[in-house]
């Protein structure tokens, strides 16, 4: 693979390494997996308004 000095290097989200084409944009299939995995578990969050609250709990 040939890098063009103009562009930066692009990273794994999850480690940091250079990111491998077979996984992009991650650097291995760990890497990957692990991000599935948070996904999973609800690590992530997309930001939103307050949930209304049921003044019944």
């Amino acid at each position: 693979m040939t890098t063009d000095a103009t562009r930066p290097v692009r990273r794994c989200p999850i480690c940091g390494k250079p990111r491998a084409e077979a996984h992009s944009p991650f650097c291995s299939t760990r890497c990957r997996d692990r991000d599935l995995v948070k996904w999973l578990d609800e690590g992530y969050a997309l930001p939103g308004r307050p949930a209304d609250v049921d003044p019944e709990d």
